[in-house]
């Protein structure tokens, strides 16, 4: 199996070195797993691709590559620059520092680069670590995700939904704020909905008298809607959400034809 494996987080992302070890468990030991992953870390920019300026691409090591991109840029450049067009059975995105439940699956550049993969028609799972005062003190604040992250993996493989469409599945991982061993188990969920928490921005004055902005998030353990992915999380279970990059809304097309057409 070939495996390409990119993140948010940068190149040097612990939660990225996790990622390789569970792609190189799931690959087997004839296996490949390729890295393309950004130079400098990408958080927070969801599907972006850079389609005005060129990106750099620098080689570290076998198999190993950074690009001064998003992941979605990553993606590309290991399709076609650094794959040669070889491409591979399955794309990972992560592991994310943070969770990616919720509504910060809109922002996030792990679930970015799985999307692209699926746009490109291809496997992909994005994973992301919630963080929490539980895991603050465990070995490693991964512990959920090391202990979790390859019969996850395996099981969406072997077990999960993957359809071949024009807007075809890809799935979002969340693991939970708890040590490995306090995980109690997998459950499908949607994707939920933190009620009053927003993005915003907190200014502040440089010494040489510019106005800057700085990006504020909100509090990440508010309650969603139970059986959501947060929700699920919360209590202790690593939540599976399958998600496409096609944003109809469905549900509202017959209304929307009714009052306008």
């Amino acid at each position: 199996m070939r495996i390409l494996v990119t993140n948010d987080d940068g190149i040097n992302a612990p939660g990225l070195a996790v990622l390789e070890e569970i792609a190189q468990a799931v690959a087997g030991p004839q296996g490949e797993v390729w890295v393309v992953a950004p130079a400098f870390e990408q958080s927070g920019v969801g599907h972006c691709i850079s389609y005005t300026h060129p990106t750099m691409i620098a080689k570290l090591g076998p198999r190993r590559y950074a690009a001064e991109g998003s992941p979605a840029d990553c993606v590309l450049a290991g399709l076609y620059d650094v794959l040669q067009g070889a491409r591979p059975d399955l794309v990972l995105s992560g592991v994310n520092r943070g969770n990616n439940s919720a509504e910060n699956a809109m922002y996030s550049g792990t679930v970015g680069g799985a999307m692209e993969a699926a746009l490109q028609g291809l496997p992909a799972i994005a994973l992301s670590q919630y963080m929490g005062p539980l895991s603050e003190d465990l070995p490693s604040i991964f512990d959920a995700a090391i202990g979790h992250g390859q019969a996850v993996v395996e099981r969406l493989l072997q077990q999960g939904v993957w359809d071949t469409g024009d807007y075809r599945l890809f799935y979002n991982v969340n693991f939970p704020p708890v040590a490995r061993a306090d995980v109690r188990g997998l459950k499908v969920a949607p994707q939920g909905y933190r009620k009053d928490t927003f993005f915003g921005v907190k200014p502040h004055v440089s010494p040489s008298g510019r106005k800057f902005l700085w990006i504020t998030g909100g509090p990440q353990h508010m309650p969603t809607a139970p059986g959501t992915d947060a929700a699920v999380n919360l209590e202790g279970y690593v939540s599976v959400t399958p998600m496409r990059a096609d944003l109809t809304a469905h549900d509202a097309l017959d209304a929307v034809r009714e009052a306008l057409e």
